[in-house]
């Protein structure tokens, strides 16, 4: 085992070459993590996935475009596909579904593409309607899988206007699922307005707000 140390070398290590995307010196890393015996699920979240945060931080202060938000998924990616493997059974939550969508009308998909990585990264399962995404879907797609949570998106003031009738519709149809609600025009305030469980305004933050609504559910 890996002293507490050598742990935060190795977690540092993950992030930052998740961050400058070098996806060969990730898998490097992760292999180098699952030899010195690092907790898998501690370096997915404390490494690969604070990477992608920083990551997140780094677009939304426009430091970082498209590309490289790609190439650094990719690194991530990689360094999951080492480390999933060596997953306790007792290490790691239990597996949870989550729908994801931007509403329709709008094709800004770079920040729900941002949440669906760090979703993966958690271990829970994904499934990615897209973007432009038709208010019916959501519900049909919740009742099709048995999806606990659902997270929606909207980047424009104008398409974010469809979400209550997408919650509304959700609640008639399920009234146990927990709706997450993320984007620019959108606040707290807005969120509970619309009738929403919760709100998050960055990657990381879903995924830990969709842990406590699974908590509440």
């Amino acid at each position: 085992m890996a002293s507490e140390e050598r742990t935060a070398e190795i977690l540092k290590d993950l992030h930052d070459t998740v961050v400058e995307y070098e996806e060969e010196k990730t898998v490097e890393i992760a292999n180098i993590a699952v030899e010195e015996g690092v907790d898998a699920f501690e370096a997915i979240m404390g490494g690969l996935a604070k990477g992608m945060e920083t990551v997140g931080e780094l677009y939304a202060r426009q430091e970082y475009f498209v590309p490289e938000l790609l190439l650094c998924a990719d690194a991530l990616y990689a360094g999951l596909e080492v480390l999933r493997p060596h997953l306790k059974a007792d290490g790691r939550p239990e597996a949870h579904k989550i729908i994801l969508g931007v509403v329709e009308g709008d094709i800004h998909d770079i920040g729900k593409n941002l949440v669906k990585v760090m979703f993966d990264a958690a271990g829970w399962e994904v499934i990615d309607l897209g973007a432009d995404v038709k208010i019916e879907r959501f519900a049909e797609e919740q009742k099709k899988t048995g999806a606990r949570v659902v997270g929606i998106s909207a980047l424009m003031t104008t398409s974010m206007l469809a979400m209550p009738r997408i919650i509304k519709m959700l609640r008639d149809a399920d009234s146990n699922v927990r709706v997450l609600v993320g984007g620019a025009p959108l606040n707290p305030d807005i969120a509970a307005s619309y009738g929403a469980d919760g709100y998050a305004d960055n990657a990381g933050e879903a995924v830990e707000q969709a842990v406590k609504l699974l908590q509440t559910a």
